[in-house]
């Protein structure tokens, strides 16, 4: 346990951003599991999906949750996923 002020009130700190960064890693890991799922289902609504999980993304990197590279990775890969998937298959 914290004995000095400062260390209390970094810990009162610690433990609000771990709050706000839990609640936007959740969130994230919702949007990116619907998308999935609506592109296995070979559901329609796959591009709607897609941009509101980018929306979820960029908050979480512009709010230092996640990286800069990783939310741009992840993008990327998703688009990528709904993409393939939405193309005809070519034989």
């Amino acid at each position: 346990m914290a004995n000095v002020a400062s260390a209390e009130k970094r810990n009162r700190q610690r433990l609000t951003r771990r709050t706000r960064n839990v609640t936007h890693l959740s969130k994230l890991r919702t949007a990116v599991k619907k998308v999935l799922t609506a592109v296995a289902s070979k559901d329609k609504k796959a591009k709607e999906l897609l941009a509101e999980t980018i929306k979820v993304i960029d908050k979480a990197a512009k709010h230092g949750v996640i990286k800069r590279e990783t939310a741009s990775r992840k993008i990327s890969r998703l688009t990528k996923f709904v993409n393939s998937s939405a193309a005809p298959a070519a034989k």
